[in-house]
């Protein structure tokens, strides 16, 4: 059938295109290209890895998000290991520098296999076999790494030449892979051929399983096969916004993300952008006090989730007696000039995939996928490369390995679909940790408000607030830069464009019927 699809590299995006051509339908497209990502894009995402993903079908109006992010490990063990397969690795990002952990003992429950084998099955058209035939090819022959892949191997060569699985990997020749050099993953083609068979079953109770948890119980870590065999897949009504004439939806808790982001819409709506020039000081102004606005009340979402349900949590957050307060404060802002002073808000990892799928029906997808930074391990004779998100230290703001064992682990990945009259409109999502929230947001701004043209949306400069700086990509006005200045902001100017901004690669559907692609050429973007 008809479709299009936005993904962060060419054989991710070739991977869904095939299962169009084959009849297939959107989340045909979009299984076989998540599967196909995990060696194409392995450089940022991993079959162990976990994710949220969003589908909507006009033709009965059914939304629903799937979350498979990560739980924390260790149901039914009466004691932790003797010693913690847990150590600390810094990168170096150039401005600065962050540690990460890795280890048996970082790795989460993974979701990843659960997830997309599921919507396969809910709502695809084709068999499990044949969505990953893209990545069993891949898997056997290697692929040659691109540019961007390579250059996040090379950031992150501490944990991709941890251990000699890693460096078998990723260091062949004693160095860190080069660009368009082949990169092949010992035994994964037999994994993924394996799951062809045996479904999902492979990582919950099947040979991966074993393999997984027999590493684990060797070298200090903390899964058990009560968390494999415990796991679900969470089906979930997303949030509904009006905004302008359109609808948007958004995942609801786990992703933290999604509810950050009605928050800064219900901000926005409340002002007409389009008054002010694109790109203008004026412009910029009012996205950075929304955005600052939203980091202050983070403050008291995160307070409630922890002491209430999640739907009592969302709420209370979205609730107008709520949100009217922080649009007051904006509108002072907007008035007087003078910067809303944000709260400091937290890194989460940054080694996340997006991609978007419409199809000729207007059946959508958007799907996001994380593995952290990986573990920096091979699960011996499996290709299996498990997530870290156990070692990420700002999704564990009260210490590592304190969350109770079981419990969903809160991600930023926010992926959405925009509605009018009931038809789609448009996917997006992005990668990019916190930055998730600020690239989305304005790709929204671009093509509700100001009517850009979706790859001119996708790939206009951007800017993203952090501690109080206006971090402004390369490609805006110098002369909004100086006026942001002289009203007492402060503006970090880049001199390039950069992943640091996110990757929002994303479809959309025109009223004429007409469907676009625009892949996010900061993060590999490439459509089909």
């Amino acid at each position: 059938m008809s479709g299009v699809i936005a993904a962060g590299g060419p054989e991710t995006a070739a991977a869904g295109a095939v299962m169009l051509q084959q009849g297939g339908n959107a989340v045909d497209a979009a299984v076989a290209a998540a599967f196909a990502s995990f060696i194409a894009e392995t450089g940022v995402v991993h079959l162990g890895g976990s994710g949220i993903a969003q589908i909507y079908d006009p033709r009965n109006g059914r939304a629903v998000v799937y979350d498979f992010f990560s739980n924390m490990p260790g149901l039914g063990r009466a004691q932790m290991p003797a010693a913690l397969d847990f150590a600390e690795v810094m990168i170096d990002f150039g401005a600065t520098t962050q540690s990460f952990h890795l280890g048996r003992a970082a790795v989460a429950v993974a979701g990843n296999i659960e997830g997309l084998c599921q919507m396969a099955a809910d709502f695809g058209r084709l068999p499990l076999a044949k969505l990953l035939e893209p990545a069993i090819t891949l898997a056997r022959q290697g692929v040659a790494l691109h540019p961007f892949q390579a250059d996040t191997c090379a950031l992150l060569s501490p944990l991709y030449t941890h251990t000699a699985g890693m460096r078998e990997i990723f260091a062949p020749h004693g160095r860190i892979i080069q660009p368009h050099e082949r990169l092949f993953i010992p035994h994964l083609a037999e994994t993924l051929e394996a799951l062809a068979q045996e479904g999902a079953a492979l990582a919950r109770n099947g040979r991966l399983a074993q393999a997984i948890l027999a590493d684990q119980e060797a070298n200090g870590g903390l899964l058990t096969a009560q968390d494999l065999l415990s796991y679900r897949v969470y089906c979930l009504e997303p949030i509904r916004l009006p905004y302008r004439d359109y609808e948007i939806l958004l995942p609801p808790p786990s992703s933290t993300g999604g509810v950050l982001t009605a928050f800064t819409l219900k901000l926005l709506a409340a002002f007409d952008p389009t008054q002010f020039a694109h790109g203008s000081a004026a412009h910029l102004q009012l996205l950075y006090a929304v955005l600052a606005a939203t980091t202050r009340a983070r403050r008291d979402w995160d307070a409630w989730l922890d002491a209430l349900p999640a739907p009592e949590a969302v709420e209370r957050f979205l609730a107008p007696s709520y949100v009217n307060e922080y649009i007051r404060q904006v509108q002072e802002v907007v008035l007087t000039k003078r910067p809303l002073a944000p709260a400091p808000e937290p890194h989460g990892p940054g080694n996340t995939s997006h991609l978007s799928v419409i199809d000729g029906d207007g059946l959508a997808i958007g799907l996001t996928t994380t593995a952290g930074e990986s573990a920096g391990y091979v699960v011996p004779g499996t290709g299996y490369i498990p997530n870290n998100i156990c070692g990420e230290a700002d999704l564990h703001p009260a210490g590592f390995h304190m969350r109770p064992a079981g419990q969903r682990i809160p991600t930023m990945m926010t992926p959405l679909i925009v509605l009018h009259q009931a038809q789609t409109r448009l996917v997006s999502g992005s990668g990019g940790s916190e930055r998730i929230r600020s690239a989305i947001l304005q790709v929204l701004n671009n093509v509700l408000d100001y009517g850009l043209t979706l790859d001119e949306a996708v790939n206009h400069p951007r800017v993203h607030l952090e501690n109080g700086v206006l971090q402004l990509e390369a490609g805006y006005d110098p002369a909004a830069a100086d006026a942001l200045e002289s009203w007492g902001y402060r503006v970090n100017r880049w001199s390039r464009r950069s992943i640091y901004f996110g990757g929002a690669h994303s479809v959309q559907r025109l009223a004429d019927g007409r469907l676009l692609a625009a892949g996010d050429n900061r993060r590999g973007g490439s459509v089909a």
